[in-house]
């Protein structure tokens, strides 16, 4: 992090929950500026996953299979 920005930081900490929250929101709210291709992009990636499972042209795995996967390896159960 730099300097400024660690300075930014360290004056809004010592601002009241109020102002906080709001300057929060407005730093997320800039945010979606940033992701307005994120959505049309997910869109397309869902729909050539879609398109290849469908085609057979990728090798699926049963979600219980998986689940087991998970809880044998991950959980220990």
């Amino acid at each position: 992090m730099a300097n400024t920005t660690r300075d930014l930081l360290e004056q809004a900490l010592k601002l009241p929950l109020d102002e906080r929250a709001r300057m929060a929101a407005d730093l997320l709210e800039s945010l979606s500026d940033a992701e307005e291709g994120v959505e049309e992009a997910w869109s397309n990636e869902i729909r050539s996953r879609v398109a290849a499972a469908r085609a057979g042209e990728i090798e699926s795995t049963d979600w219980r299979v998986v689940m087991d996967r998970v809880e044998k390896g991950i959980l220990g159960r």
